[in-house]
């Protein structure tokens, strides 16, 4: 019988098609290379083939954009918003608009052009998260915008465009809808019980075990009760906290253990699937410590947002998170890596 459920935060349905229901081997397998010619801007000894640099992590003192680094941060060639300009408000009749300001940055996960981000040393994914912290906390300065938004689009028919790895990171004018619609429900739950509703979740989920996928001292990695997507993971931190940019700095180490962790089992479960992973943290300048706590998003591309998902708005999920928390649970615990 199929089921729905409701997110417990933001309120959105979701329909678990049981009678729908797939194994991990029955979904048709989305490319992952993308087409095209064999150069590539983002590999070692094209550095000047992006824009300058914004930071790099260098272990030998090498010159900007120039070879001799392990991550690079650049301005996107193309990007969704500009960074110079003041920000004017206007309104025309009943619509509102803005000037397109903000920044538009690409994270160069890896020199090597073969390697995924789950293949990558934990060291090399601890670099990648310290370069996400590092960046919002010097563009939080900037009074023009509300919110960053980190995500990563690995293959074709998750929205890449290059094969290479790479992350980007996009800062804004305004806070999403999404996000402010998550903040808010943390909030109204707050108000009515005095606690985080994530904490709570992370403490339910910890009792049932059903939906966990993996667990150390500092991070749980779950399926959540109400999945728009087959095999999206959560990764949420124990300590509570709302900023992702003010985590004690040994959290990034574990939460690149963590991230590796996943992406390991999802390739082993999925063979090697393309995915978007989106971070969620606290708007700028907002006072949401008691009752935010951010985490990681972690989509599989295995299915497509169709009419009924544009009409409603709610999502039709094939499998349910208690299956595939299972099916990644089984994975056996991938061996520690070492830089």
């Amino acid at each position: 019988m199929p089921e729905l459920r409701k997110d417990p935060i933001i309120g959105r349905w979701v329909i678990i098609a049981t009678e729908r229901a797939k194994r991990p081997t029955d979904y048709a397998k989305e490319p992952v290379l993308i087409q095209g010619g064999s150069f590539c801007p983002f590999c070692y000894g094209n550095e000047e083939k992006t824009p300058p640099e914004i930071i790099a992590y260098r272990s030998n003192g090498t010159p900007p954009n120039t070879p001799g680094w392990n991550l690079r941060v650049v301005p996107n060639k193309f990007p969704a918003l500009g960074i110079e300009g003041d920000l004017e408000r206007s309104g025309e009749g009943l619509f509102d608009r803005m000037t397109g300001i903000g920044a538009h940055e690409v994270i160069i996960e890896s020199p090597d052009h073969q390697a995924t981000l789950g293949q990558l040393p934990e060291k090399r994914i601890e670099d990648v998260l310290w370069a996400y912290r590092d960046r919002i906390v010097d563009l939080k300065k900037d009074k023009r915008f509300k919110y960053v938004l980190i995500f990563k689009n690995h293959g074709a028919a998750a929205g890449a465009t290059l094969e290479h790895t790479h992350s980007q990171l996009i800062t804004l004018p305004i806070v999403p809808k999404r996000v402010r619609e998550e903040v808010d429900g943390a909030k109204q739950y707050y108000l009515m019980k005095e606690r985080c509703i994530f904490c709570d979740v992370i403490r339910q989920e910890q009792g049932s075990g059903l939906r966990v996928i993996a667990e150390d001292d500092a991070f749980i990695t779950l399926a959540p009760y109400a999945p728009r997507f087959p095999f999206e993971a959560w990764i949420l931190p124990k300590q509570h906290g709302a900023s992702f940019e003010e985590a004690t700095s040994g959290l990034y180490e574990k939460l690149a253990r963590a991230l590796k962790n996943l992406l390991q089992r999802v390739d082993t479960v999925l063979d090697r699937p393309a995915y978007n992973f989106v971070l969620h943290t606290t708007p700028m300048r907002e006072d949401t410590e008691l009752y935010y706590h951010w985490h990681l998003e972690f989509m599989p591309k295995l299915t497509k947002v169709a009419g009924f998902e544009w009409g409603t708005g709610f999502y039709i999920n094939p499998t349910p998170p208690e299956v595939s928390a299972q099916a990644l649970r089984e994975v056996p615990a991938p061996a520690p890596a070492f830089p």
